[in-house]
């Protein structure tokens, strides 16, 4: 897409005609109209719409249906029944395939090569999901579709500047989880990569890291700059951002209702943490609220997470080691930046009261009272001691662990990242990490309840879902902006790699 018509889409997210068409809740998911395709560009169908209002008043539906196509919701109905859950799986990865995109001109952003989606209203690919649905591909063979994926999100990056939360326009000022060193390696580790190829893997990942890391340098003690935070001792971690501070377009009707009680200089904080929150993936969590049962208090830029600081250890590591052959000098400051993180990790992170790692209120100076699955990140990139890690299993065994699986939280809220529901990536990182420190027991404990959630829904349904409810497997799973996606591909990543394990 060129600037031009960049500056087009925003005009239309910033119009009156988008603002009327997402106000009127003429459709039940504003994700809907944010993904509609103008029938000319959106510049003309601006201009229409105007012109037509000074005349009179516009029948909404009757505008929209002229000059807009709108994207079809294809639930994802598989053709056929498969006998058993892992045959299901290995048949809906052909459905949740999608080719290479034509340049339509609408908010996608078009990728070169194909590519999987989650499913559901989730039409398009989205960055960290794409790491635990490469997990079952890579079961299943389909190594091909890793390395399209991996060259689709370096080439979004190049376009972008960011790998940004999916590939679509109003996606562009936020990232999420960076999980691309991690996708590399899955390569690495499954097929052999080229040296051309691993070098445009680690410029990527490079540039990704400074996304990251812009504005560190310079930074006071106690202040904070788009995902850098600098501690009171001088230690750099980071904090989920986006640097958009406006409703949402694939919400904006949700966000504006929300935001009804605030005054004017109080909303655009609202926006940005909201954002921030899709950023880290848990949309939304207790995790980012300062009232678990209010998402107006939601505070996610004053949080130090435990994940997202495992994450960019991980690729301080790796870029450490990946450069050790070619560039001493650079692989030395990755190791030392990594090594720095982990100590501010032990620092701020480890919540000995709690018995496992927690998120930080830097805005507070305390530790989360919230307990979360996030906290077993350190033991999945094993960097947590073996006394760490012997505490965090015990918490996870009395605390999360449920007949159906494990709870995203020890809050119970409505919010759909909070108990009593349990999701495939978090099932994944527990399990993985448990085994890497000699918990082989729990981790199978675990993985038998997660399977056994998975398969009593898929006899119930024919279905795989977005998330499970693991405290009462029986019902389905909802909280949250949206009804339960159908589909889907992390949990029938997660699902298949925790089968094979």
């Amino acid at each position: 897409m060129s600037h031009n018509c960049q500056s087009a889409l925003h005009g239309f997210f910033a119009s009156q005609l988008f603002h009327d068409v997402q106000m009127s809740g003429l459709f039940a998911d504003s994700k809907t109209f944010a993904d509609a395709e103008p029938k000319s560009s959106f510049v003309e169908v601006i201009e229409a719409y105007d012109k037509a209002k000074n005349i009179g008043e516009v029948d909404l539906a009757t505008f929209v249906s002229e000059h807009f196509v709108l994207p079809e919701f294809n639930e994802i109905l598989a053709n056929q029944h498969a006998e058993g859950v892992f045959k299901q799986i290995e048949y809906l990865w052909s459905i949740l395939q999608k080719p290479a995109d034509s340049t339509k001109f609408s908010s996608l952003i078009p990728l070169e090569k194909p590519y999987t989606v989650p499913g559901g209203r989730f039409r398009e690919v989205y960055y960290w999901d794409s790491y635990f649905a490469a997990l079952g591909l890579l079961q299943s063979g389909h190594i091909a579709a890793i390395e399209d994926l991996v060259d689709n999100f370096i080439s979004i990056q190049c376009r972008v500047g960011c790998i940004p939360n999916g590939n679509r326009w109003y996606y562009s000022s936020r990232s999420q989880p960076p999980v691309l060193a991690m996708l590399v390696q899955l390569l690495q580790d499954n097929s052999k990569v080229s040296d051309t190829k691993l070098t445009e893997y680690i410029e990527a990942v490079q540039s990704e890291y400074e996304f990251w890391m812009q504005g560190s340098e310079h930074l006071a003690k106690g202040l904070s700059h788009r995902r850098v935070v600098c501690l009171t001792n001088g230690a750099i971690l980071n904090r989920y951002y986006d640097d958009d501070a406006s409703p949402r377009p694939e919400s904006y009707l949700e966000d504006i209702e929300l935001a009804e009680s605030l005054t004017e200089q109080e909303k655009p904080n609202f926006y940005r943490n909201i954002r921030a929150a899709c950023e880290s993936g848990w949309d939304f969590s207790s995790r980012w609220l300062k009232d678990k049962d209010d998402l107006l208090s939601i505070a996610t830029t004053e949080l130090i997470p435990v994940d997202l600081n495992c994450l960019l250890y991980f690729v301080e590591n790796w870029l450490s080691k990946t450069l050790s052959d070619k560039d001493k000098l650079k692989s030395e400051h990755y190791l030392q930046a990594a090594q720095a993180r982990l100590q501010a990790m032990n620092e701020y992170l480890w919540n000995e009261e709690a018995q496992l790692f927690s998120d930080y209120w830097f805005s507070k100076n305390s530790h989360s009272k919230v307990k979360s699955l996030a906290g077993v990140w350190p033991l999945f990139m094993n960097l947590a001691s073996p006394l760490q890690a012997q505490k965090v299993a015990r918490t996870i065994e009395q605390e999360f662990l449920k007949q159906g699986g494990l709870i995203t939280t020890t809050t119970e809220t409505k919010q759909q990242w909070d108990s009593p529901n349990g999701w495939a990536p978090l099932h994944w990182v527990t399990v993985k990490g448990l085994q890497y420190y000699g918990y082989d027991k729990l981790a199978s404990d675990i993985t038998n309840a997660w399977l056994a959630n998975v398969t009593l829904m898929y006899e119930k349904t024919g279905k795989l879902m977005e998330k499970y409810n693991v405290l009462e497997p029986e019902f389905k799973a909802d909280g949250g902006e949206y009804d339960v996606q159908e589909g889907f591909g992390w949990t029938n990543g997660v699902t298949l790699a925790l089968h094979k394990l």
